[in-house]
């Protein structure tokens, strides 16, 4: 039966995992359901894993790119954890699903952590350092394989459904149900138009390849130690791009702070300085830049793109959901929610994108 896999018999998803165990008499039991996967928590042999079912592609080439990007992060020798896909018995780390939807399944080792809440900022600091350490390994990983995804600056390329032009007269003239969010439609539509002036320049910079959607929903921090990373998951839009990318995603979700630390000149252990220090534990922005410093440098032309790329990052996501709607994936309730949400987002950055900045450049200078 084709659907969702909260919609698929059980006999189909058990049958997908003894691709890998042909013993395996259990039941996946349930698990989290995202935007663009459903997961189950698979038992056997005394252990614990967990059967993904891709949604929303029915694009092999998309996942075994993941894979093997996967395959070689286990190899490097990293302060915390990342996905590891399992092989079927058959050497394959990709089975299809027996039920006509098209869909493909896999199963990662599970990860012992907890997601933190969105608001959560014990983790921060911890967050910059892995995502930093993780740009550095990926900056070395070698694949086979060609990305599936193109750079978020190819924004048209991406999204065929959503050129600028059509954008534009679907936000102009929205249908009935949407009307409710015509004025932040527009807002969306007019900062996509401003931004395909502006991405010519990104071509320019550090290249790589970048993780593409690390957020609080993608991590996992130890239960006993919430400050400290212990996974980083869901390596699906991985593919090459900006190498400041991966920094700016986290920093446009990032909660608001004010800017309000002094500079260190004083030193450790003068007064400007634990000043400092004190303002870094209460900002967002200072805690995740400081880490992310310790293992990246960027250079002045990428700190100084990172709010365009926060709002690249917004447009995209806009850009997303708006194929869904226009796809018939989601209703008209999330496409308005969205469009609310990330409005506002837009309206906040550009009043904040000076102090950001300052910030930035003060931590990373």
């Amino acid at each position: 039966m084709a659907g969702t896999a909260g919609e698929a018999a059980q006999g189909v998803l058990e049958a997908v995992v003894r691709q890998y165990w042909p013993d395996y008499s259990g039941t996946p039991e349930a698990g989290a359901a995202g935007w663009n996967n459903t997961t189950r928590f698979v038992r056997h042999g005394g252990r614990k894993y967990v059967l993904r079912v891709y949604e929303t592609h029915r694009d092999v080439d998309k996942i075994r790119f993941e894979h093997e990007v996967l395959m070689r992060l286990a190899g490097e020798e990293l302060t915390f954890r990342t996905p590891v896909p399992r092989r079927t018995a058959g050497g394959e780390t990709i089975v299809r699903l027996a039920d006509g939807s098209g869909r493909y399944a896999c199963v990662f080792e599970h990860i012992e952590g907890v997601t933190p809440g969105g608001d959560d900022r014990r983790p921060l600091r911890s967050f910059g350092e892995a995502a930093g350490e993780l740009s550095g390994a990926l900056a070395r990983v070698r694949t086979e394989l060609p990305p599936a995804y193109r750079p978020y600056y190819e924004l048209e390329q991406a999204y065929p459904l959503c050129g600028e032009r059509e954008t534009a007269g679907f936000c102009a003239r929205p249908p009935a149900e949407l009307a409710g969010v015509g004025a932040e439609l527009g807002r969306l539509a007019e900062e996509y138009a401003g931004l395909l002036r502006e991405l010519g320049n990104l071509r320019k910079l550090p290249h790589q390849l970048v993780h593409g959607d690390l957020n609080a929903s993608n991590l996992l921090v130890e239960a006993a130690a919430p400050q400290r990373i212990a996974a980083l998951l869901d390596f699906e839009f991985c593919t090459y791009d900006v190498r400041a990318m991966d920094a700016a995603v986290i920093l446009s979700g990032l909660p608001a702070a004010a800017e309000q630390a002094p500079s260190p000149e004083s030193g450790p252990g003068g007064a400007e300085f634990a000043a400092y220090e004190a303002a870094e534990n209460a900002d967002p922005v200072l805690a995740f830049g400081a880490g992310f410093g310790r293992w990246v440098r960027l250079e002045p032309a990428e700190i100084a793109a990172i709010p365009l790329l926060m709002r690249l990052r917004k447009v995209d996501v806009f850009l997303h959901f708006l194929t869904r709607y226009l796809q018939g994936t989601d209703g008209p309730g999330v496409l308005a929610e969205q469009a609310r949400a990330l409005s506002r987002d837009l309206d906040r950055m550009v009043g904040e994108e000076a102090g950001l900045l300052r910030r930035l450049k003060r931590v990373w200078s």
